[in-house]
């Protein structure tokens, strides 16, 4: 069990379709003790309906652009777990008329709301967080997409928020390293997501992996899951600052 024994948060979890909880899943069945957050009572239901299928889960309110709840959800935790050895960041959001038109007409408070959830929130989580981290170690991690270095038509101001994830996944390694703290992100193909479902055309995006990704196929979130249990585990002590591709290796792939 590579988590035998470690106390972990996840942020994102929406319903059971999702990245997060398909990350939740394989950690607590490598033996992690795991912490939820929800935003608003639209996703409370759900997050506290599948953390209870978990022994010894816990279920915390916060909204993450918020410093006041991010304060009161370390403090909660702190109180409950005592220590924190990793931390899930699934989160982004963008306003959904930002994905439908050209990049360039982005609003200046679009471009704000995106980088203010899907970026600086690991910042102000990380720095939340770093109390509770043992001196042993923890680590880190953030899902990102390859809209954050290609072009990807209708994802837009999620593109460059992304690429900005992944600017501060690089600093926070940095940082954090003296302190054995690892940060590092996973790039996931296309899955059928609530989230993913509001980017226009994501049904088209699926069949356009499925026909030119090496295996020649979509990928499931369970396999997300897993290799996130690698990266938060003490099999990947040495890595620290990278992105893992976990879509198929459609990202090698030139025509």
């Amino acid at each position: 069990m590579l988590l035998h024994g470690r106390q972990g948060l996840v942020l994102g979890v929406a319903n059971k379709r999702s990245i997060a909880w398909a990350i939740a899943q394989s950690a607590a069945r490598e033996g992690a003790r795991l912490a939820f957050t929800f935003q608003g009572e639209a996703v409370e239901k759900n997050v506290r309906e599948l953390a209870g299928t978990l022994r010894r889960s816990m279920v915390f309110p916060c909204d993450v652009t918020d410093d006041g709840q991010v304060a009161l959800l370390f403090d909660g935790l702190g109180r409950e777990f005592g220590r924190l050895d990793f931390l899930v960041h699934c989160i982004a959001f963008a306003n959904r008329k930002e994905l439908e038109g050209e990049f360039s007409q982005t609003s200046r408070d679009g471009f704000r709301v995106a980088h203010d959830v899907s970026a600086y929130s690991l910042v102000g989580l990380v720095r939340g967080a770093q109390p509770l981290f043992p001196p042993e170690g923890a680590s880190v991690l953030a899902m990102t997409y390859l809209g954050s270095t290609r072009a990807i038509p209708r994802y837009n101001i999620m593109g460059v928020a992304k690429a900005s994830l992944e600017a501060c996944i690089r600093y926070l390694a940095s940082d954090l390293g003296p302190k054995n703290v690892r940060v590092n992100g996973i790039s996931a193909g296309p899955i059928s997501t609530l989230a993913a479902r509001g980017i226009p055309g994501f049904t088209d995006i699926l069949h356009h992996y499925r026909q030119r990704a090496p295996l020649r196929r979509n990928i499931d979130a369970s396999e997300v899951g897993d290799a996130a249990a690698f990266l938060l585990s003490s099999y990947a002590r040495g890595v620290t600052g990278e992105i893992l591709f976990v879509d198929a290796g459609y990202h090698i792939t030139g025509v």
